[in-house]
């Protein structure tokens, strides 16, 4: 069940309340921690691939709430074929004829990989929910299959870790804005994102029965507070770091062989070559 913590969410306040009374933190103390758990998380994958883990982690929460940001993040310095993002868009029309989690499944990891959904089943529970895109009854069969859906995958063998990234009202505001007067990010809005706007309570309600019938003690929503983006990428990511006990498999430093002498080989001419224009 949500916690009185979980609500804070949907309550009205500063934003100096929103941080914890933190100033927000930014510039060389954000970057330095960042590059400490960046390292760890190259130790995590590759402790996954030697162990061969299966991880799935879930970031949902509401638009512009920093999701994309902190799986960038973890992504940054990770190894592609190790940890992979999905971020699956509308369903095509024989999906929608399809098991609702069908399309979700054939995205599970398999042993040493690591699969970030930025957004993933719950969709059902909410964008679906609000904007009804999903019948009434096949609301209530997803609050009824997701949590035995869950059981099955850690039965499986699956490490299943889910975060929810709470984001107030005022701040949720200023980074639309934001979006709006930068045009380098305003591909980042839809029109959906700005119903989603015009309707806060209604997904607020969504989400608080979502949470009454999947947060439970063995697949837990953890609530990231994501007011301040820059605490929130790295509270999360140490969390992350804390949920998947690991060993520093780290190989010592490689040492360059020497370069294979030329012989009688001969590089072509390089006028042969065509270049790119170098504007800058």
């Amino acid at each position: 069940m949500m916690s009185k913590k979980d609500k804070t969410e949907e309550l009205p306040g500063s934003l100096e309340h929103r941080t914890n009374g933190h100033k927000r933190l930014k510039g060389k103390k954000y970057k330095k921690e960042l590059a400490k758990l960046q390292i760890e998380l190259v130790k995590v994958q590759a402790w996954i691939k030697e162990k061969g883990l299966k991880v799935v982690v879930i970031f949902e929460g509401r638009d512009a709430a920093g999701k994309g940001g902190v799986i960038k993040r973890i992504t940054q310095r990770a190894n592609p074929r190790i940890c992979r993002v999905v971020a699956l868009g509308t369903p095509t029309e024989r999906e929608k004829t399809q098991w609702y989690f069908q399309r979700y499944a054939a995205h599970l990891p398999a042993a040493g990989e690591m699969v970030l959904f930025d957004r993933s089943w719950y969709n059902r529970a909410g964008v679906e929910r609000v904007m009804g895109f999903c019948s009434e009854g096949e609301y209530l069969e997803f609050l009824r299959s997701c949590p035995e859906f869950e059981r099955m995958l850690e039965r499986s063998g699956i490490i299943l870790i889910k975060y929810w990234f709470s984001v107030s009202d005022e701040e949720q505001e200023h980074r639309f804005q934001s979006r709006i007067d930068d045009p380098t990010k305003r591909w980042k809005l839809s029109p959906m994102d700005l119903e989603s706007r015009a309707r806060w309570v209604e997904y607020s309600k969504a989400k608080d029965e979502m949470f009454a019938h999947t947060d439970s003690k063995q697949s837990p929503w953890y609530v990231v507070n994501a007011d301040d983006k820059n605490r929130a990428r790295l509270n999360c990511i140490a969390h992350l770091l804390k949920m998947i006990p690991y060993k520093d498999l780290t190989p010592k430093p490689l040492e360059l062989p020497a370069r294979q002498k030329a012989g009688g080989y001969q590089r072509p001419p390089i006028s042969d070559q065509t270049f790119v224009t170098e504007v800058y």
